[in-house]
């Protein structure tokens, strides 16, 4: 096994993450630092070393978690504020790490594993990944504005558009909804976006990431993912038309 996927599959980083551990000299292997990427290693027999700590494979985990308003996507907070690790037990949320983000009032579907490679390839803009959010808006609301979404938007970053975009049917004094679904996974996208357009946000939850939805799950719980569910994942990746389809 290539040193990056071992260390990524042992959750210490993705596998970009794991190729700058390696290039910076804090990997060693048997002993020895090792800088060269591509270095073949036993999973069974080396001794792999990251700043000196032995690096073992666990088993692959993902966790779906509800992250609430007001809780960051972030191992540690400088400031004391809760993070998505905190509403995790410790047995559970150990070596894991957040697959992308949502932004700190933002809430809704969040994914965690273990499994480096699988978060940072189903991240990758060739995976086409689709996210798909539920926003709550403040009226008065354009009746085209999903059309203006599909369009795309011109944001300090490049034009960025929905893949879809539909209001929903309004409910008897309920606030007018929107779902929308994307695959880039830009910083705030959704509420850059909207502001671009001139609508207010009132809440703004993702309800799925990929084959994964959010369903039932309270704010603050989370739960394993199956294996079929694991699989399903594997399945974006592995597609044609994704750049890293295949790679090792």
């Amino acid at each position: 096994m290539r040193l990056q996927k071992f260390l990524s599959r042992a959750g210490i980083a993705s596998r970009r993450g794991s190729e700058r551990l390696i290039c910076e000299g804090r990997v060693r292997v048997d002993g020895h630092v090792v800088t060269r990427l591509g270095t073949r290693v036993d999973p069974e027999r080396s001794a792999v070393e990251v700043d000196g700590r032995r690096v073992r494979l666990v088993g692959v985990r993902w966790v779906a978690l509800h992250k609430p308003p007001g809780v960051l996507c972030t191992r540690r907070d400088p400031e004391g504020r809760r993070t998505v690790f905190d509403l995790l037990p410790r047995r559970t949320g150990g070596g894991l790490f957040h697959v992308g983000r949502l932004d700190y009032m933002s809430e809704g579907l969040v994914l965690l594993t273990n499994e480096g490679e699988l978060a940072h390839r189903l991240l990758h803009p060739s995976s086409e990944t689709p996210r798909r959010y539920e926003v709550a808006l403040e009226e008065p609301v354009p009746p085209d504005l999903p059309r203006r979404l599909r369009a795309g938007v011109m944001l300090e970053d490049g034009v960025a558009a929905a893949d879809r975009a539909r209001l929903l049917p309004r409910e008897e004094k309920a606030e007018r909804r929107l779902l929308v679904e994307l695959h880039e996974g830009r910083n705030r996208e959704i509420r850059r976006m909207m502001e671009a357009l001139g609508v207010r946000i009132l809440r703004l939850r993702r309800i799925s990431f990929g084959p994964i939805e959010l369903g039932s799950l309270a704010a603050g719980e989370h739960r394993l993912l199956t294996e079929e569910e694991i699989e399903r994942l594997r399945e974006i990746v592995s597609r044609p038309g994704s750049s890293e389809s295949g790679a090792t």
